[in-house]
């Protein structure tokens, strides 16, 4: 178990060696004597702080998810529309990653590499970002914004892993694009989709352009009657 009682200067060099190390050579080739070298410390030193490569990446997993959580629960504006508190939720995700993209690599291909890793070390962090995201959708819903339909659960997963695969994909791409013009794009796509109106979902400002009315009269021309009203929420698995 990580001691945080140690001097957290030389803690906080070991951890940010790590990411280095473990987004250059992945983390079941690097060894801890890399990481010794990376933060210019002896091996003996990383074990007062880590007993093992494991308890290092999840030094490194915590501290980087309670960062992202922070970061995530200061989205200010409660008077603000859902969708642009949704808004904020992507592009502060985005932001993270553009900013530490070595951090950022580190979480979304060497962590997932283990299953088992992954239960150990991320279930209790993913579950609070996942619960933070839950209420965004659960307020738009409370106000009426969003389809009450839908489980906020479900959407929220659907979110997470339509954020995480771009977060990736940008990662391991040679060539860096605006990763939040993207997510804007792909907060449209679940905008749309959620919007508890019989039009396509566009709040002023948020995405470009207007939906065009040709499609919004095929959308009600297509849709059956006895379609009109809520469906029954899907069983969730």
């Amino acid at each position: 178990m990580a001691q945080r009682n140690k001097a957290p200067d030389k803690r906080d060099r070991i951890l940010q060696a790590a990411v280095r190390v473990f987004a250059q050579k992945g983390f079941y080739v690097a060894r801890v004597a890399d990481v010794a070298r990376e933060a210019g410390v002896a091996d003996g030193t990383i074990y007062l702080y880590f007993e093992s490569k494991e308890a290092l990446l999840q030094g490194l997993f915590e501290e980087s998810m309670d960062r992202i959580l922070d970061m995530m629960r200061e989205l200010g504006g409660e008077g603000l529309p859902p969708a642009e508190r949704l808004l904020q939720f992507f592009e502060r995700y985005a932001q993270f990653t553009e900013e530490e993209p070595e951090l950022a690599e580190v979480l979304t291909v060497q962590l997932r590499e283990s299953g088992k890793l992954m239960k150990q070390i991320a279930t209790k962090r993913f579950g609070e970002f996942l619960h933070l995201l839950i209420g965004l959708i659960e307020d738009g819903q409370r106000t009426g914004a969003f389809r009450q339909d839908l489980s906020a659960r479900t959407v929220a997963r659907a979110m997470f892993g339509a954020l995480d695969e771009l977060s990736l994909s940008w990662v391991m791409s040679d060539a860096r694009w605006r990763l939040k013009d993207s997510c804007r794009e792909l907060l449209d796509v679940f905008l749309r989709g959620m919007s508890a109106s019989a039009e396509a979902a566009r709040l002023e400002g948020l995405t470009p352009g207007p939906v065009s009315d040709t499609s919004a009269r095929t959308v009600r021309a297509e849709r059956p009657q006895s379609a009109q009203g809520p469906t029954p929420a899907k069983t969730e698995h």
